[in-house]
């Protein structure tokens, strides 16, 4: 995220912006003072720079989680809601995936986020704080960051934008399961408050699975641009096919994705001033 985005809420009643770092116990210790539940979304999420500085990923991913869990634990945080990543599972052996599926990360990024979970389900044996992992599949929406860790609909519209094909990595036909941050959004508020989800991990996604080609496709026609795409050589750490089980959304969070690829990718291209 970025400061800018929270612009509107600034001065809010009941809203209070602290800039701090996710290693510092003090300033985390502020955070949390008072506060009844956490939704934690700082991370480092970048697949590539976790390759580049696996150092950095598991400082920033696993001990600040752990230093956030003992900060809530000590200041009487009742509920913490942990953002996790599909990308624990690697490529399983069976679609859709369910959260029993063995986890087999392909990155520094992925086990990081494994042993991050791994820290929330041990606070909630030992220290009795109420934490969900939430396992998001590919989150997509306004106000995505850009640049060079970009996600591939960023990615792909950074180049479309200035009339150049989209790069696609591999053959096209890896797949993905992209949920959008208003479901993804609600997802949290329902862990929030959900009696049985304590204790539990969970997917967040869709249940449809969209190779890469046909998302390419999708944005080529709605932005109307008439390119052909270019195939460049796979990444590595990069899953081949994902997709998500829901079912444990629904029956613990009452949860489902509501927004189609489709409809979110409209959105995000009003948002970024396209004409859709």
């Amino acid at each position: 995220g970025r400061e800018e985005n929270l612009g509107a809420h600034l001065g809010r009643p009941g809203f209070t912006f602290l800039r701090g770092d996710i290693l510092d116990p003090e300033a985390l210790g502020r955070a949390v003072e008072g506060v009844e539940a956490v939704i934690h979304e700082a991370a480092q999420i970048s697949v590539p720079l976790s390759f580049e500085r696996p150092e950095l990923t598991r400082e920033v991913n696993v001990m600040g989680t752990r230093l956030l869990l003992e900060a809530c634990a000590r200041e009487g945080v009742r509920r913490f809601v942990y953002a996790s990543s599909c990308a624990v599972y690697g490529n399983p052996g069976r679609l859709p995936v369910d959260e029993e599926t063995p986890p087999s990360p392909l990155s520094p990024y992925a086990l990081s986020k494994l042993e991050a979970e791994g820290e929330c389900l041990r606070f909630f044996r030992e220290r009795g704080l109420e934490t969900v992992c939430l396992r998001y599949f590919n989150v997509y929406g306004p106000r995505q960051g850009g640049g060079e860790y970009a996600g591939v609909i960023v990615r792909f519209l950074e180049r479309l934008g200035r009339d150049l094909p989209p790069i696609i990595h591999g053959d096209g036909r890896q797949t993905r399961d992209f949920v959008y941050v208003r479901d993804v959004a609600r997802a949290n508020l329902l862990a929030l408050t959900s009696p049985k989800a304590p204790g539990r991990v969970v997917n967040v996604g869709t249940g449809r699975e969209t190779s890469i080609l046909e998302l390419c496709r999708l944005l080529l026609r709605l932005t109307g641009k008439k390119v052909e795409p270019v195939h460049a050589e796979p990444r590595m750490g990069d899953v081949r096919r994902s997709v998500a089980d829901v079912r444990r959304a629904r029956e613990v969070l009452g949860f489902e994705a509501r927004v189609t690829l489709e409809e979110g990718l409209r959105e995000l291209l009003f948002s970024l001033g396209w004409r859709v």
